[in-house]
């Protein structure tokens, strides 16, 4: 019972996240990403990422391509 209301939850707040991508890619024309990080959606564009790998957000060696691959869902 606990394991359905998780997904439940969870499919909530990843059709939130998924809408939240779409709606930015739709007002700016970049690629946005739906990923998870420290266990929570978050929606970034591939502009940030870059940003972020730079500044050492991220561990030394990960790129855009492993991010996209991560990804749960990105805009096109």
């Amino acid at each position: 019972m606990i394991k359905l209301i998780k997904e439940l939850i969870f499919a909530y707040r990843f059709k939130r996240a998924v809408k939240k991508a779409d709606r930015f890619h739709h007002l700016t024309h970049r690629k946005y990403m739906v990923l998870v990080i420290n266990r929570r959606l978050e929606v970034l564009s591939k502009q940030e990422l870059k940003k972020f790998i730079a500044g050492g957000v991220f561990r030394k060696g990960t790129t855009i391509a492993d991010l996209e691959a991560k990804a749960l869902y990105i805009t096109l």
